[in-house]
Protein backbone atom coordinates (compact mmCIF):
# COMPACT_ATOMS: atom_id res chain seq x y z
CA UNK A 1 0.00 0.00 0.00
CA UNK A 2 1.47 3.32 -1.10
CA UNK A 3 0.08 6.72 -0.23
CA UNK A 4 0.51 9.14 -3.12
CA UNK A 5 1.14 12.08 -0.79
CA UNK A 6 1.20 13.02 2.91
CA UNK A 7 -2.37 14.23 2.38
CA UNK A 8 -3.34 10.68 1.48
CA UNK A 9 -2.19 9.47 4.91
CA UNK A 10 -4.24 12.20 6.60
CA UNK A 11 -7.29 11.27 4.51
CA UNK A 12 -6.93 7.62 5.51
CA UNK A 13 -6.74 8.58 9.19
CA UNK A 14 -9.86 10.75 8.84
CA UNK A 15 -11.69 7.90 7.15
CA UNK A 16 -10.79 5.55 10.01
CA UNK A 17 -12.24 8.01 12.50
CA UNK A 18 -15.47 8.21 10.46
CA UNK A 19 -15.62 4.49 9.60
CA UNK A 20 -18.98 3.85 11.24
CA UNK A 21 -20.55 6.39 8.84
CA UNK A 22 -18.59 5.29 5.77
CA UNK A 23 -19.69 3.56 2.59
CA UNK A 24 -17.02 1.43 0.90
CA UNK A 25 -17.57 1.19 -2.86
CA UNK A 26 -15.62 -1.37 -4.87
CA UNK A 27 -15.24 -2.13 -8.56
CA UNK A 28 -15.34 -5.84 -9.48
CA UNK A 29 -12.87 -6.69 -12.26
CA UNK A 30 -9.29 -5.80 -11.38
CA UNK A 31 -10.34 -4.73 -7.89
CA UNK A 32 -12.09 -7.70 -6.27
CA UNK A 33 -11.47 -10.20 -9.08
CA UNK A 34 -8.22 -10.73 -11.02
CA UNK A 35 -8.34 -9.80 -14.71
CA UNK A 36 -8.51 -12.92 -16.92
CA UNK A 37 -8.80 -13.52 -20.67
CA UNK A 38 -12.34 -14.91 -20.36
CA UNK A 39 -14.57 -12.48 -18.41
CA UNK A 40 -16.97 -15.32 -17.61
CA UNK A 41 -14.22 -16.93 -15.50
CA UNK A 42 -13.37 -13.79 -13.50
CA UNK A 43 -14.24 -15.13 -10.08
CA UNK A 44 -13.88 -12.98 -7.01
CA UNK A 45 -10.69 -13.40 -5.00
CA UNK A 46 -11.00 -16.42 -2.70
CA UNK A 47 -10.57 -14.31 0.46
CA UNK A 48 -12.76 -11.39 -0.62
CA UNK A 49 -16.01 -12.67 0.89
CA UNK A 50 -14.58 -12.99 4.40
CA UNK A 51 -12.87 -9.60 4.10
CA UNK A 52 -16.12 -7.91 3.06
CA UNK A 53 -18.06 -9.52 5.91
CA UNK A 54 -15.49 -8.31 8.46
CA UNK A 55 -15.42 -4.86 6.87
CA UNK A 56 -19.22 -4.56 7.03
CA UNK A 57 -19.04 -4.76 10.82
CA UNK A 58 -17.18 -1.44 11.05
CA UNK A 59 -18.69 0.64 8.22
CA UNK A 60 -22.18 1.83 7.34
CA UNK A 61 -22.46 -0.20 4.11
CA UNK A 62 -20.46 -2.02 1.47
CA UNK A 63 -21.23 -1.71 -2.25
CA UNK A 64 -19.93 -3.37 -5.40
CA UNK A 65 -20.26 -1.02 -8.39
CA UNK A 66 -19.48 -2.74 -11.67
CA UNK A 67 -19.97 -2.60 -15.40
CA UNK A 68 -20.95 -6.26 -15.36
CA UNK A 69 -24.58 -7.35 -15.42
CA UNK A 70 -25.80 -7.66 -11.84
CA UNK A 71 -26.66 -11.36 -12.08
CA UNK A 72 -23.24 -12.20 -13.48
CA UNK A 73 -21.44 -10.28 -10.73
CA UNK A 74 -23.60 -11.93 -8.05
CA UNK A 75 -22.78 -15.39 -9.39
CA UNK A 76 -19.06 -14.87 -10.03
CA UNK A 77 -18.63 -13.17 -6.68
CA UNK A 78 -20.81 -15.46 -4.60
CA UNK A 79 -22.23 -12.16 -3.39
CA UNK A 80 -25.67 -13.42 -2.43
CA UNK A 81 -24.09 -15.61 0.25
CA UNK A 82 -21.83 -12.74 1.30
CA UNK A 83 -24.88 -10.48 1.50
CA UNK A 84 -26.72 -13.02 3.66
CA UNK A 85 -23.88 -13.05 6.17
CA UNK A 86 -23.57 -9.27 6.15
CA UNK A 87 -27.34 -9.06 6.71
CA UNK A 88 -27.02 -11.38 9.70
CA UNK A 89 -24.69 -8.76 11.16
CA UNK A 90 -27.34 -6.06 10.70
CA UNK A 91 -25.62 -4.37 7.74
CA UNK A 92 -26.27 -4.25 4.00
CA UNK A 93 -24.44 -5.18 0.82
CA UNK A 94 -25.38 -3.26 -2.31
CA UNK A 95 -24.65 -4.22 -5.90
CA UNK A 96 -24.88 -1.75 -8.77
CA UNK A 97 -24.61 -3.59 -12.09
CA UNK A 98 -24.04 -2.19 -15.58
CA UNK A 99 -22.65 1.07 -14.19
CA UNK A 100 -25.65 1.55 -11.92
CA UNK A 101 -28.45 0.74 -14.38
CA UNK A 102 -29.18 -2.44 -12.40
CA UNK A 103 -29.55 -2.59 -8.64
CA UNK A 104 -29.60 -5.34 -6.05
CA UNK A 105 -29.24 -5.34 -2.29
CA UNK A 106 -29.03 -8.00 0.37
CA UNK A 107 -32.29 -6.67 1.82
CA UNK A 108 -34.41 -6.56 -1.33
CA UNK A 109 -32.68 -9.53 -3.02
CA UNK A 110 -34.17 -8.67 -6.39
CA UNK A 111 -32.44 -7.17 -9.41
CA UNK A 112 -34.14 -4.00 -10.62
CA UNK A 113 -33.34 -3.32 -14.27
CA UNK A 114 -34.62 -0.97 -17.01
CA UNK A 115 -35.41 -1.87 -20.61
CA UNK A 116 -32.55 -2.14 -23.14
CA UNK A 117 -31.67 1.27 -24.59
CA UNK A 118 -33.06 2.58 -27.85
CA UNK A 119 -30.46 2.43 -30.58
CA UNK A 120 -28.85 -0.78 -29.36
CA UNK A 121 -30.56 -2.91 -32.01
CA UNK A 122 -29.29 -0.65 -34.81
CA UNK A 123 -25.83 -0.61 -33.27
CA UNK A 124 -25.78 -4.41 -33.28
CA UNK A 125 -26.95 -4.55 -36.89
CA UNK A 126 -24.02 -2.39 -38.02
CA UNK A 127 -21.43 -3.81 -35.62
CA UNK A 128 -20.17 -6.75 -37.76
CA UNK A 129 -19.36 -4.43 -40.68
CA UNK A 130 -17.60 -2.00 -38.33
CA UNK A 131 -15.48 -4.83 -36.93
CA UNK A 132 -14.56 -6.06 -40.42
CA UNK A 133 -13.61 -2.58 -41.58
CA UNK A 134 -11.29 -2.22 -38.56
CA UNK A 135 -9.67 -5.62 -39.27
CA UNK A 136 -11.13 -6.93 -36.02
CA UNK A 137 -13.80 -9.34 -37.22
CA UNK A 138 -12.64 -11.94 -34.68
CA UNK A 139 -13.11 -9.66 -31.66
CA UNK A 140 -15.40 -11.25 -29.10
CA UNK A 141 -18.72 -9.43 -28.57
CA UNK A 142 -20.34 -9.89 -25.17
CA UNK A 143 -24.09 -9.39 -24.82
CA UNK A 144 -24.83 -7.73 -21.46
CA UNK A 145 -28.50 -7.17 -22.09
CA UNK A 146 -28.42 -3.41 -21.53
CA UNK A 147 -25.07 -3.05 -23.28
CA UNK A 148 -22.60 -4.80 -25.56
CA UNK A 149 -18.88 -5.11 -24.96
CA UNK A 150 -16.27 -5.70 -27.67
CA UNK A 151 -13.26 -7.56 -26.26
CA UNK A 152 -9.85 -7.58 -27.96
CA UNK A 153 -7.99 -9.45 -25.21
CA UNK A 154 -8.05 -12.78 -27.08
CA UNK A 155 -6.74 -11.31 -30.34
CA UNK A 156 -3.15 -11.63 -31.59
CA UNK A 157 -2.35 -7.97 -30.80
CA UNK A 158 -5.01 -6.84 -28.30
CA UNK A 159 -3.71 -3.28 -27.84
CA UNK A 160 -3.46 -2.56 -31.58
CA UNK A 161 -6.95 -3.96 -32.20
CA UNK A 162 -8.30 -1.88 -29.33
CA UNK A 163 -6.86 1.30 -30.84
CA UNK A 164 -8.22 0.48 -34.30
CA UNK A 165 -11.70 -0.06 -32.92
CA UNK A 166 -11.96 2.86 -30.53
CA UNK A 167 -12.76 5.56 -33.11
CA UNK A 168 -15.14 3.55 -35.33
CA UNK A 169 -17.08 2.20 -32.34
CA UNK A 170 -17.33 5.66 -30.84
CA UNK A 171 -18.77 6.97 -34.12
CA UNK A 172 -21.24 4.08 -34.32
CA UNK A 173 -22.31 4.62 -30.70
CA UNK A 174 -22.78 8.36 -31.28
CA UNK A 175 -24.98 7.75 -34.33
CA UNK A 176 -27.29 5.59 -32.22
CA UNK A 177 -27.49 7.80 -29.14
CA UNK A 178 -25.32 5.50 -27.04
CA UNK A 179 -22.19 6.11 -24.97
CA UNK A 180 -18.85 4.35 -25.21
CA UNK A 181 -16.88 3.17 -22.18
CA UNK A 182 -13.29 1.99 -22.80
CA UNK A 183 -11.59 -0.42 -20.41
CA UNK A 184 -8.80 -2.99 -20.37
CA UNK A 185 -8.86 -4.33 -23.93
CA UNK A 186 -12.62 -3.92 -23.94
CA UNK A 187 -14.93 -1.27 -25.38
CA UNK A 188 -18.44 -1.18 -23.98
CA UNK A 189 -21.40 0.59 -25.58
CA UNK A 190 -24.47 1.33 -23.49
CA UNK A 191 -27.25 3.82 -22.80
CA UNK A 192 -26.39 7.34 -21.63
CA UNK A 193 -27.56 8.83 -18.34
CA UNK A 194 -25.97 6.51 -15.80
CA UNK A 195 -22.41 5.94 -14.64
CA UNK A 196 -20.53 4.88 -11.52
CA UNK A 197 -20.43 8.47 -10.29
CA UNK A 198 -24.20 8.61 -10.15
CA UNK A 199 -24.20 5.29 -8.34
CA UNK A 200 -21.88 6.84 -5.72
CA UNK A 201 -24.25 9.80 -5.35
CA UNK A 202 -27.25 7.48 -4.97
CA UNK A 203 -25.49 5.51 -2.24
CA UNK A 204 -24.56 8.65 -0.30
CA UNK A 205 -28.17 9.80 -0.32
CA UNK A 206 -29.73 6.41 0.42
CA UNK A 207 -27.35 5.39 3.21
CA UNK A 208 -26.84 8.89 4.59
CA UNK A 209 -23.10 8.38 4.29
CA UNK A 210 -20.72 10.51 6.30
CA UNK A 211 -17.58 9.19 4.58
CA UNK A 212 -16.75 7.33 1.38
CA UNK A 213 -14.00 5.04 0.09
CA UNK A 214 -13.95 3.96 -3.53
CA UNK A 215 -11.51 1.48 -5.07
CA UNK A 216 -11.22 0.93 -8.82
CA UNK A 217 -8.69 0.10 -11.48
CA UNK A 218 -9.64 1.48 -14.87
CA UNK A 219 -11.21 4.23 -16.97
CA UNK A 220 -14.72 3.02 -16.21
CA UNK A 221 -14.13 4.12 -12.61
CA UNK A 222 -13.22 7.73 -13.44
CA UNK A 223 -16.75 9.06 -12.84
CA UNK A 224 -16.82 7.37 -9.42
CA UNK A 225 -13.47 8.97 -8.57
CA UNK A 226 -14.82 12.35 -9.65
CA UNK A 227 -17.97 11.94 -7.56
CA UNK A 228 -15.96 11.01 -4.48
CA UNK A 229 -13.56 13.93 -5.10
CA UNK A 230 -16.60 16.25 -5.15
CA UNK A 231 -17.70 14.85 -1.77
CA UNK A 232 -14.22 15.60 -0.41
CA UNK A 233 -14.52 19.22 -1.54
CA UNK A 234 -17.73 19.44 0.48
CA UNK A 235 -15.80 18.35 3.57
CA UNK A 236 -16.65 14.64 3.68
CA UNK A 237 -13.84 12.24 4.69
CA UNK A 238 -12.97 10.24 1.56
CA UNK A 239 -10.32 7.93 0.20
CA UNK A 240 -9.65 7.07 -3.46
CA UNK A 241 -7.85 3.78 -4.05
CA UNK A 242 -6.24 2.70 -7.32
CA UNK A 243 -5.87 -1.03 -7.87
CA UNK A 244 -2.85 -0.88 -10.17
CA UNK A 245 -1.23 -3.52 -12.37
CA UNK A 246 1.48 -3.85 -15.01
CA UNK A 247 -1.27 -3.64 -17.61
CA UNK A 248 -2.91 -0.42 -16.50
CA UNK A 249 -2.80 2.17 -13.73
CA UNK A 250 -5.02 4.81 -15.28
CA UNK A 251 -6.28 6.05 -11.90
CA UNK A 252 -2.96 6.29 -10.07
CA UNK A 253 -2.61 10.04 -10.53
CA UNK A 254 -6.10 10.63 -9.15
CA UNK A 255 -5.76 8.28 -6.17
CA UNK A 256 -4.86 8.85 -2.53
CA UNK A 257 -3.58 5.28 -2.23
CA UNK A 258 -2.15 2.90 -4.83
CA UNK A 259 -2.26 -0.85 -4.15
CA UNK A 260 -1.30 -3.88 -6.20
CA UNK A 261 -4.40 -5.52 -7.66
CA UNK A 262 -7.07 -7.40 -5.71
CA UNK A 263 -4.51 -8.68 -3.17
CA UNK A 264 -3.57 -5.11 -2.36
CA UNK A 265 -7.20 -4.00 -2.16
CA UNK A 266 -8.00 -6.75 0.33
CA UNK A 267 -4.92 -5.91 2.42
CA UNK A 268 -6.09 -2.29 2.58
CA UNK A 269 -9.60 -3.32 3.61
CA UNK A 270 -8.19 -5.61 6.31
CA UNK A 271 -6.11 -2.73 7.63
CA UNK A 272 -9.09 -0.38 7.58
CA UNK A 273 -11.17 -2.91 9.50
CA UNK A 274 -8.46 -3.43 12.12
CA UNK A 275 -7.75 0.29 12.52
CA UNK A 276 -11.45 1.13 12.84
CA UNK A 277 -11.90 -1.50 15.54
CA UNK A 278 -8.97 -0.20 17.54
CA UNK A 279 -9.75 3.49 17.19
Amino acid sequence: MEFTSPEGEHKYAALVRAADRAVVGLDFDGTLAPIVDDPERAHIHAEAGDVLVDLADVVAAVAVITGRPARQALDLGGLEAVGNTIGDHGKELYLFGQYGNERWSSTRRRIVSPRPPQGLATFLRDLPRTLRNADAADAWVEDKGLAHAVHTRRMADPDAAFQRLLGPLRDLADRNGLVLEPGRNVIEVRAPGMDKGRAVEALVEEVGAGAFLFAGDDLGDVEAFEAVAALAKEGMPTLLVCSASDEVSALAERADVVVRGPEGVLDLLRRLTADARSS
